[in-house]
Parts: C-alpha cells; sequence; structure tokens
C-alpha cells in the first residue's frame, strides 16, 4: 500500500532500524563462513557495510494501525508520525495478530508500506482439466509448449531502451548536485521501475493461466545465473524473467492443487522426440530432421522431451528409449493416473524427494 507522507522518511531509511541492522549483519557474517566452510566457487559474500538504505522494518513493537485500518503510526525516536495508507487492499480481513512485520520501501515513484501476513497459502478449487504439458523456454519466443503453442516474448525492455537511453543522456547532461540532475535520476528510475514490474505482470498472468489450464507442467530447470555470463545475451536472457515465470508456476501449483516441477535440460533439443536418437544442431538451426522421419520445430521437439523426461521421473513412462510408449498406454488411462494421483495430495516439494 503506498502511503502519501514522506516526512522523516529519507532520514530513516539512511538510519535504518537498529535491530534490524544487527540480524542483517550478523546473517551476513554468518553466510560468509558457511561458504567458506562449504568452499563454494567463486566469491565468499563477504559481508561490506551497505550506506544508502532503501527499506527499514518493524516487527511487532513499533508501529500500530487505525481502527479504520487506513492509518499507520510510527512510536519509536525517528518520529515519523501518523501515516495515511493509500490503496485497495482491505486490512480488515487480518488480525493485527498475523501481521508478522511492518516494511517501508522506497521506490521511484514513492514510498511503499508493507505488511507481512502469517497465514496459510488460500487454496482455489479449479475443476481438473485431464492435460499435461511440457514448457521449452526461449529468447524468440517466451515458450513453447508440447502440443506446438508458443508465447512470444513481449521484450519489454528492449521496447524502452530507446526512451531509456533518452533519459540517461538527460541524466549526464545536468550538473552533479542540481535539483534538475536529481529530477533527471527520478524520472529514469521510474522508467526502470516499469519495465521492472511489466515484466513481473507479464510473469504472474502467464503463470496463472498455464496452471489453470493443466493438471501436470514440467518445466527447464535453467541455471540463468550461469546463463547471462554469456555477453552476446546476458540482456535478452535478463529481460525475459524465466526467473520470475518459475517462481510464479510453483505458487500456483500449490494454490490449485496440481503439479510443477523442473527437469534438467540436457540433451533436450538434440534428442529426437519420436525414436530418442541424437540429431547435433546449432543455434541457428531451427528445425528438428531426424533420419526416423520425424520433422517439428526444433522448440517443440524439446518440450516434447522435457514432458516425457517429467513423467518417466514420476513413473508413467518406464521405457528409457524413445517416446512410442506414450501413445500405446493411451492418453485415457495416463490421465486418470495423474487425477488419481493429484487427488492424494501430493506437492511439488514432497515429489521433489521420490
Amino acid at each position: 500500500m503506498q502511503i502519501n507522507s514522506t516526512r522523516h522518511l529519507d532520514k530513516l531509511c539512511a538510519a535504518a532500524h537498529a535491530s534490524r541492522t544487527a540480524e542483517r549483519c550478523w546473517s551476513g557474517i554468518t553466510r560468509f563462513f558457511e561458504n567458506c566452510k562449504k568452499k563454494v566457487a567463486g566469491k565468499k559474500g563477504f559481508p561490506k557495510f551497505k550506506k544508502n538504505q532503501r527499506s527499514v522494518e518493524y516487527k511487532k513493537a513499533g508501529w500500530s494501525l487505525s481502527e479504520d485500518r487506513k492509518f499507520v503510526t510510527f512510536t519509536d525516536k525517528n518520529k515519523i508520525g501518523k501515516l495515511k495508507l493509500i490503496g485497495t487492499r482491505d486490512l480488515h480481513f487480518y488480525q493485527k495478530d498475523e501481521i508478522q512485520r511492518v516494511r517501508l520501501v522506497k521506490r521511484a515513484d514513492g514510498y511503499y508500506c508493507q505488511f507481512v501476513i502469517d497465514s496459510d497459502l488460500a487454496s482455489e478449487e479449479v475443476e481438473p482439466t485431464a492435460k499435461c504439458i511440457g514448457l521449452d523456454m526461449g529468447l524468440t519466443d517466451f515458450y513453447t509448449d508440447s502440443d506446438g503453442n508458443k508465447v512470444d516474448n513481449p521484450k519489454y525492455l528492449r521496447q524502452s531502451e530507446k526512451a531509456l537511453k533518452r533519459l540517461q543522456r538527460r541524466v549526464s547532461k545536468k550538473f552533479k548536485g542540481s535539483s534538475n540532475k536529481k529530477k533527471a535520476i527520478n524520472q529514469l528510475g521510474r522508467k526502470h521501475l516499469k519495465v521492472s514490474r511489466q515484466r513481473k505482470d507479464f510473469a504472474i498472468k502467464l503463470a496463472r493461466c498455464v496452471m489453470k489450464s493443466n493438471d501436470f507442467v514440467v518445466y527447464e530447470d535453467l541455471k540463468i545465473k550461469n546463463m547471462v555470463k554469456n555477453h552476446s545475451l546476458a540482456k535478452s536472457i535478463s529481460d525475459v524473467s524465466w526467473g520470475i515465470f518459475k517462481e510464479w508456476l510453483q505458487h500456483y501449483a500449490l494454490k490449485f492443487g496440481k503439479v510443477a516441477f523442473a527437469v534438467s535440460p540436457h540433451y533436450t533439443s538434440q534428442e529426437c522426440s519420436n525414436c530418442g536418437a541424437i540429431v547435433k544442431k546449432t543455434l541457428s538451426i531451427r528445425t528438428h530432421i531426424c533420419k526416423c522421419g520425424c520433422v517439428l520445430d526444433r522448440d517443440e521437439n524439446a518440450a516434447i522431451n522435457i514432458l516425457m523426461k517429467g513423467l518417466r521421473l514420476m513413473g508413467y513412462i518406464l521405457n528409457t528409449v524413445g517416446h512410442t510408449e506414450i501413445n500405446a498406454c493411451g492418453e485415457k488411462t495416463l490421465y486418470l493416473d495423474l487425477e488419481t494421483f493429484l487427488k492424494q495430495g501430493h506437492s511439488l516439494k514432497q515429489e521433489s524427494h521420490l
């Protein structure tokens, strides 16, 4: 919820909260020594002092909500006082005991108040669709599923790149320390914030649609941190927001009582989905052509392989050579078994240990 008063908040964000600062310091030191003991490759995360704070967090004490839930009052020594809350979220739905923490966060377009609620994930009843799909992530298309359907990559950063460059030039032309430079920096920050929100909004809505339309979803376990080391594709990989999409797939799978999990992406593009033979091809080759006569789009072939990997891991397919048994066993039998499996209440976390 956005707040419409910024009195003393800049000072508060700079000073931060004493108890929260101590927690961050201790957790940083602990993480550093754990990484050293485990001999983690690369940087170990040596704790560094962070001068500019953009958020402050309160626990149970130091704040209070008004009876009408439209105002929040901070009673600590920072003298923030009473702030009005602006938003559509109805806080009457939650009791004060359920609110574990309150955060004040500074964004480019204003200050926000976040309430951390201790509650179970509200489940939503959705009728089973008796469908299972595999998803192959891409840069040209956001994903291609095992049925051959494609979702275009919106490329929000690429669309806004011209405007971002123009705003960046304005910032560089302003005098350091001037009010005009601060305004230009704020305009640039607002544009970046809009791009970030567009990505998140797209990923959330798409993940909800995918999980609502299917009972069993398998996707690639991509190592995005390693993939962005390719400087030719780093910007495109960051812009496509695969990580956010996977997180919300997991969220809606638990919410709707369905199954979504990741499998290793190795050889999913090279292996033939019909006979299992390895057909080597570079990134520029977009069509899968096998000696067995199978001709498919490269991404669709990979999506089918991803789905088959997931079905094998769950025990629905027992063969390891080719994928002809999926047609032999029949869709109705597969879907009935899957529906029985879903009714048993197995979550993704439980299945991952099998």
